[in-house]
């Protein structure tokens, strides 16, 4: 620095003696007139010295100054890689968080999935249960014989008394799948092995006369139903029972002797039954 102040005092000086020259400074032409002065010689060496430590503290100036400036584009490069490093970090963390909330998510989803499985597993097993048991309950059902009948006597009107007991033979046929009932001999066999239920009702329609009509299961009587008819007469009678039958067994309504019955379009003496279910 010093240095330098000296040249410009020095060159303040040359300005001053040589002013033509003032816009470009200090040239050759003015070191050799220095030169062709008194003393000239040593003054010249000087300049030049002088220029020669101005133009080397120039370059280290130029120098110094394009390394400061290096070192604070580095910096500042620095800073900004320091400041997206910290900005990246951020964002690492945050995308972290969120991946984790995600996998916290679709680990609860899975569960739920996982669960919500279990029990679409365990409706279809009750389902597939449920479609066996009807279709089990669908082949008994077909398998199942269908037995009912339902007859009327006649549209004759009156039948009886004759002096023994006959068989009624209810020709009116209503119902009679199975087939099991015969309306030529008035009796109904049993099919399968099973519970029957059988009803019957009997109408007179006659005055002073004894009406009635018995339920027989094989030779054995199981009802004995009789009333006497007064002068009035239209007298009704009705019962039913559940038996259990074997197959080929037989059931049938006798009209005991003595007494009389009566029928006609009304169909107010019937005999009726069918199979509750088989054994």
């Amino acid at each position: 620095m010093k240095s330098a102040v000296a040249l410009l005092v020095l060159l303040l000086c040359l300005c001053r003696t040589w002013a033509p020259t003032e816009s470009r400074g200090v040239t050759e032409n003015d070191i050799t007139q220095l030169g062709d002065s008194k003393g000239g010689q040593i003054k010249r060496t000087e300049v030049e010295s002088e220029v020669q430590g101005i133009e080397a503290t120039h370059d280290q100036t130029s120098r110094q100054t394009n390394i400061w400036t290096e070192l604070k584009e580095l910096r500042d490069m620095a800073v900004e890689h320091r400041v997206e490093l910290r900005n990246s970090k951020s964002k690492m963390e945050k995308l972290e968080q969120e991946n984790t909330a995600q996998a916290a998510e679709l680990s609860a989803i899975g569960a739920r999935l996982t669960a919500s499985e279990i029990e679409n597993a365990v409706l279809e097993g009750r389902v597939s249960a449920s479609e066996m048991e009807v279709e089990d309950l669908k082949r008994k059902n077909a398998d199942r014989p269908k037995v009912a009948f339902s007859v009327g006597l006649t549209d004759a009107g009156q039948v009886g008394p004759f002096n023994t007991d006959i068989t009624l033979k209810f020709s009116k046929v209503f119902t009679n799948i199975g087939q099991a009932y015969n309306p030529t001999t008035g009796i109904f066999t049993a099919p399968v092995r099973g519970v029957y239920y059988l009803r019957f009702t009997a109408w007179e329609e006659r005055t002073l006369f004894w009406v009635g009509a018995n339920l027989y299961h094989n030779d054995k009587r199981m009802t004995w139903n009789s009333d006497s008819n007064d002068d009035v007469g239209r007298v009704k009678m009705s019962n039913a029972l559940a038996l259990e039958l074997q197959e080929g067994d037989v059931v049938y309504m006798l009209l005991p002797s003595g007494h009389g019955i009566w029928d006609d379009t009304y169909n107010r003496t019937t005999f009726s039954g069918f199979l509750v279910f088989p054994l």
